[in-house]
């Protein structure tokens, strides 16, 4: 009987994210390959026997390389294993879950793809800060921060995107939020923009922080990896709703 490669999302953080499709291929699969920002819990959703292989990558340290995971995929799949490679968040956004489902079937292997929730939206609503809304934001551009220097060059110009729509959602921007705000306010955008900065949403740990462009852009807050940045009016807007909603009893850190 021949193996198959399920691509899946585990959400942002939390088991209560995890979609009832992910934690059924839990269960049924021979073999999982998961990321660093997965919620660990689920794993014992795994059938007995089955073979688990941690393959996190950390900045600047990877456990497995990408094409190390991708041949364990391909090995274990012909030996007619079902194989869940388990993403944090969403597979296709900003992970690599395209490319290795396009890699196994190109080997002649079946794939399939399971959605997850990203991080990009369930991180803000957390904090319940919309990612667009009626009369305040229309649109919204979700961009990574670290872009792959092998490319030879930058997809996302945060100066052209600072006034192209409403609301700017940043991940992996950690280590260049400061820059990005500089970026940001030297394409058009108000210095005195709201910015929420989640940090470990839904992970332990997890914190708001509520700042604006011009003292992001100052280089004197620390931001933390992993992170989700929002710029926009949204965020301000948020604020009230934060304080109704009992969130804000305890005040965020504000910088």
């Amino acid at each position: 009987m021949p193996g198959r490669v399920v691509i899946a999302g585990a959400g942002p953080g939390s088991e209560d994210l995890v979609t009832v499709a992910c934690l059924r291929a839990l269960a049924e699969a021979d073999v999982v390959i998961h990321d660093r920002l997965i919620p660990m819990g689920v794993l014992r959703m795994v059938k007995e026997g089955a073979v688990v292989i941690y393959a996190g990558k950390e900045p600047g340290r990877h456990s497995l390389e990408e094409g190390q995971i991708i041949e364990l995929m391909v090995r274990y799949a012909s030996e007619g294993k079902t194989v869940l490679r388990l993403h944090g968040g969403d597979p296709f956004l900003f992970g690599r879950g395209f490319e290795e489902c396009l890699e196994v079937l190109r080997r002649g292997i079946q794939c399939t793809v399971i959605p997850g929730v990203t991080s990009a939206i369930a991180a803000p609503e957390a904090y319940l800060i919309p990612p667009v809304l009626r009369g305040v934001a229309s649109s919204v551009a979700i961009v990574t921060g670290t872009e792959d220097p092998g490319k030879g060059r930058r997809f996302v110009d945060f100066r052209k995107l600072a006034t192209a729509v409403d609301t700017i959602i940043v991940l992996m921007g950690a280590s260049r939020a400061c820059e990005i705000a500089r970026e940001v306010i030297e394409g058009g955008r108000p210095p005195e923009t709201p910015v929420a900065i989640v940090t470990r949403a839904y992970m332990d740990g997890q914190s708001l922080t509520l700042t604006t462009l011009s003292q992001l852009a100052s280089c004197n807050i620390k931001v933390e990896n992993p992170s989700v940045i929002v710029i926009g009016d949204v965020v301000g807007r948020a604020v009230e709703a934060m304080r109704l909603a009992g969130i804000l009893t305890d005040e965020p850190k504000r910088q």
